[in-house]
Order: C-alpha cells, then sequence, then structure tokens
C-alpha cells in the first residue's frame, strides 16, 4: 500500500468536500488557538450539528481565553445549557485559567496533556489543528477507517495499538492540522457506521474492506446495553407560587448545575402527589425516567431557593429539567 500516495489523496479530495467549520481553517493550523481549545472540547461526545450554534454564542460571550478565565463558573455553565456533559465546560474554565495565569499555550502533548480536558485524543487533534504539530489523532473515526482499510476484523480493544501504529504510519506529517481535519471529515461525511459511501471514497482502490459484505461490522466493537433506572422528581410550590430548587453539590455530570429535587429510588416522599406526567431522558448508558409529583411547603426541605417559575431561565440547567419546565409549563 503506498502511504503517501493515501495522504495526497486524502488531501485531495478534502481540499474539494472538506466541511466548512468555524473553527476550522483549510491549509493549515487555525489563526486562533482558543477557538479551536473551545470546540475540541465542546465536540466531545457531541455531533457537529450540535455543537456549530453553541459555539458561536460562546465564542460571541467569551470571545478570548483571557475572557473566559475570568467569567464565573455560574456564567460559563449558563452559555454551555443544552450542550449536556457538563464536567467538560467544568474543565475548559480551568483550563483557559490555567493557560492564562501562565501565559503560553501548551507547546508539545506532555504540556497538552496536563491540562483538564484534554486526554490523548484531544490533546493530539489540538496540537494539529492549532498549531500544526505532527500529532497522530485517533477517534471513532479514525479507528473505523483504519480497521476497514486494512480489513481488521478482531475486537477493537485487542487491536488499538496495532490500530494506532497504522494510523501513525500514514499520517501526514507535513501538513497535520489539514490531514486531521480530512480524516474525520472522511469518517464523517463517507466512511460511516452505516451506509459508506464506498464509491465517493478517496482511498478505494486501497481498502481491503471494498467491495466486502462484512464492511459495516467493522470495527468489532462491544457495544454497551443501556441501564434504565425509574424515580421520582419533586416541584415543590410555596405559599407565594415559587418552586424550590437547589444547586447540585454532588460530583459527576451534573455537579454545579440548579434543579428540582429528584431521586432514582422507588419509594415516593412523604406529602407527595404523583402527577400522569413523566419525563425520559438518556445519559450515555443509562435511561432514566423520572415521574414528576407535586409537593406543598412553607419551609425549604434542604439547601436551595424558592424562585418565581418565570426566573427559571435565570439560573443553569440540564436539559432533563429543562424537559421538566416543558413539560409542565412552569
Amino acid at each position: 500500500m503506498e502511504k503517501a500516495k493515501l495522504s495526497t489523496l486524502l488531501l485531495r479530495w478534502y481540499q474539494e468536500h472538506g466541511r466548512d467549520l468555524p473553527w476550522r481553517e483549510k491549509g493549515g493550523a487555525h489563526h486562533n488557538p482558543y477557538a479551536v481549545l473551545v470546540s475540541e472540547i465542546m465536540l466531545q461526545q457531541t455531533t457537529v450539528a450540535t455543537v456549530v450554534p453553541y459555539f458561536a454564542k460562546f465564542i460571541k460571550r467569551f470571545p478570548t481565553i483571557q475572557s473566559l478565565a475570568q467569567a464565573s463558573l455560574e456564567e460559563v455553565y449558563k452559555y454551555w445549557q443544552g450542550l449536556g456533559y457538563y464536567a467538560r465546560a467544568r474543565s475548559l474554565h480551568a483550563t483557559a485559567q490555567a493557560i492564562s495565569a501562565k501565559g503560553t499555550w501548551p507547546q508539545n502533548l506532555k504540556e497538552a496533556l496536563s491540562l483538564k480536558g484534554l486526554g490523548t485524543y484531544t490533546a493530539a487533534s489540538f496540537l494539529a489543528l492549532a498549531f500544526n504539530r505532527p500529532e497522530t489523532v485517533v477517534d471513532g473515526n479514525v479507528i473505523r477507517i483504519i480497521s476497514r482499510l486494512y480489513h481488521l476484523t478482531e475486537p477493537v480493544k485487542e487491536i488499538l495499538p496495532k490500530i494506532h501504529k497504522l494510523a501513525e504510519d500514514i499520517a501526514d506529517k507535513k501538513h497535520p492540522a489539514d490531514y486531521a481535519s480530512a480524516i474525520m471529515d472522511l469518517g464523517a461525511l463517507i466512511c460511516t457506521p452505516k451506509n459508506p459511501q464506498c464509491l465517493l471514497c478517496p482511498w478505494q482502490k486501497y481498502c481491503q474492506s471494498f467491495g466486502k459484505k462484512d464492511i459495516e461490522e467493522i470495527p468489532l466493537l462491544k457495544r454497551q446495553k443501556k441501564i434504565e433506572k425509574k424515580g421520582f422528581i419533586y416541584l415543590i410550590f410555596n405559599p407565594r407560587g415559587e418552586v424550590f430548587i437547589r444547586k447540585r453539590t454532588e460530583k459527576g455530570l451534573l455537579s454545579g448545575l440548579w434543579e428540582f429535587p429528584w431521586d432514582d429510588t422507588s419509594t415516593i416522599r412523604p406529602n407527595a402527589k404523583k402527577t400522569d406526567k413523566s419525563v425520559t431522558h438518556i445519559f450515555t448508558h443509562i435511561k432514566l425516567t423520572l415521574q414528576i409529583c407535586i409537593c406543598q411547603s412553607d419551609t425549604a426541605p434542604m439547601e436551595g431557593v424558592f424562585v418565581a417559575p418565570t426566573s427559571l431561565s435565570d439560573y443553569p440547567m440540564s436539559t432533563l429539567m429543562k424537559k421538566i419546565i416543558k413539560t409542565t409549563s412552569l
């Protein structure tokens, strides 16, 4: 297989067919590393189509890394609402503060990996896209492409080092920013999990899986079964018609956000009345269904505040809580 030919074909295809994205500049590194940093962390476990509008709103409010570093975490949450996985917002905020305090951007993989929110893939992608560093980017798209290109049918977990080595061998070291963007676009637009567009692929001639019936079964991944949980969520009203909310202090995805009290137990709290309404939300591998309950109380049942329903939009909340508000017309 002509490795140099592969990168040449891919870069040529990218120049013509690659996506135009607000955090990307064809022809080399982006002029603004901050835009790349924000996009890379936003894109973790979130699609490009979902991220684009949030990215624009976020960059408008926090146009520089210094403005993000100086903002409160509460305000960062507010502009992250709807993207989910709020630990990413905390990591991005912490990283902005670290870079701003140091006054320089990370110059190598070791420095990038020392920052919160930057794992192996994100750090490599950031360095390639922001500074044209010759880092090999390996995400789910790249794993799929390499596995199909070489027709690797073994379980991915068993051959991951091999996939990384093969990906590194064919990566273009002279144009790492464009190559990283190109191979990600190849996975997103052409070498998709289902119904890959093989006839449009620039690597069709060299792909060992082209024309084979098992192409959609490659790579071989172990699917994690979703866990189903049920529980109750409580709308607690005081005599003035205000509803109770608390700020979540527990560690986890929703830490730091405001919410209505809820639990995933099978026992309803005393003095709570069930309604015929419920909401279902997916957290990665958990499917959570909460039945909505109404309570009346003169005093706060725990640390938190009573607020007018019309003021709920002033408090950063998760998508799950917004579903509750919409379902109950609060």
